[in-house]
């Protein structure tokens, strides 16, 4: 039964401890918005710790926020501070409760640590020199007669304010760390949605520039194609010409092979007739004249005109870069020199 009065006991002291100075909530204690307690000191020097800058301008007292000890939940404060969050009554009513059991108990012997060297002497001194506990007898007569002591409480409450200090410095560098972590995750969001939109932006210039492109090039096809065009047909027309002057001589050319034939000169002059000679020499002399037609200049068939030199636009594409004004340069630079610091 002893054994486990004393585990409750124990088990209660536990959930009375504040998670900042490691001792019973002293009054008045505060409840955050995640359920957990603290003493009011210790959550000022949290806030205070997490918002340096935090202070009162007259009667107008700018907010702040800071993070809870036990889970990290971030707390937002109005402009009373920590005097804006609610007390817990329960608990210090609880506390004022345990205090008084534990004041009119006894105590016992064995609740309280006892000097090794001398098993009835309480450890009640602190050894300055040494930097351990000891009794009054050791002090006197025995290890540390010649070392500087001070007494217990005095140390202990000195030592306990310096590890609360200690405590306070973490959470609010805690914070700080946290405060820049969330800024860099921001920072990197806001990088990731920008070179998205840039991105965006650099393909719709390129579409623009290859759109424009696809249409000069189409307008000079075409002005190719209309050239091609009014050559080719002039040259067939020059054919069909020469055709026809070709098939009309090659039809006179026949009709004097058959003349020719005629081996006697009776015959030949009443199968032809005079007509017939007289018919026929004008249209062979027209014919002979055949090549006396419309005719193209050398090289008409070229095509070296339409030429086009793309050397500079070439020389220009390569050449294609992201402005990079003065400006940026100068805030590269700044934000270099606060990385490094």
């Amino acid at each position: 039964g002893i054994l486990q009065c004393g585990s409750r006991r124990e088990s209660l002291e536990k959930q009375l401890i504040c998670p900042i100075c490691l001792e019973m909530f002293s009054k008045p204690v505060v409840i955050l918005p995640c359920q957990h307690n603290l003493c009011r000191k210790c959550a000022n020097d949290v806030f205070q710790a997490a918002n340096p800058y935090w202070q009162s301008r007259g009667s107008v007292i700018s907010g702040g926020r800071f993070r809870c000890p036990s889970c990290r939940h971030e707390v937002l404060l109005d402009r009373h501070g920590v005097y804006g969050l609610q007390r817990n009554l329960l608990v210090e009513n609880i506390i004022d409760i345990y205090k008084q059991e534990c004041s009119s108990r006894p105590l016992k012997k064995g609740e309280h640590p006892m000097c090794k060297e001398h098993e009835d002497e309480r450890i009640n001194i602190y050894c300055v020199t040494c930097e351990v506990p000891t009794c009054s007898m050791c002090k006197v007569f025995g290890a540390h007669k010649d070392c500087e002591v001070a007494p217990l409480q005095n140390v202990f409450q000195g030592q306990k304010t310096e590890l609360n200090n200690c405590i306070s410095m973490l959470v609010a560098g805690n914070d700080r760390i946290q405060t820049i972590i969330t800024q860099l995750e921001d920072s990197c969001q806001r990088t990731q949605e920008n070179g998205e939109a840039a991105r965006q932006e650099l393909c719709a210039r390129f579409d623009a520039l290859a759109a424009l492109l696809e249409e000069k090039k189409s307008e000079l096809l075409q002005r190719i194609s209309r050239e091609q065009g009014d050559k080719t047909s002039f040259i067939q027309g020059l054919i069909c010409q020469y055709k026809e002057q070709l098939e009309k001589s090659r039809r006179l050319l026949e009709t004097a092979i058959q003349a020719m034939e005629e081996t006697g000169g009776a015959a030949f002059l009443m199968r032809t007739g005079r007509a017939m000679a007289m018919l026929c020499l004008p249209r062979i002399v027209e014919a002979s004249k055949g090549g006396r037609l419309e005719k193209i200049e050398q090289g008409y068939e070229n095509m070296d005109t339409f030429s086009i030199s793309l050397e500079h636009l070439t020389e220009a594409v390569h050449a294609l870069d992201f402005d990079l004004a003065e400006e940026d340069e100068e805030y590269f630079d700044g934000e270099e020199e606060e990385v490094e610091q």
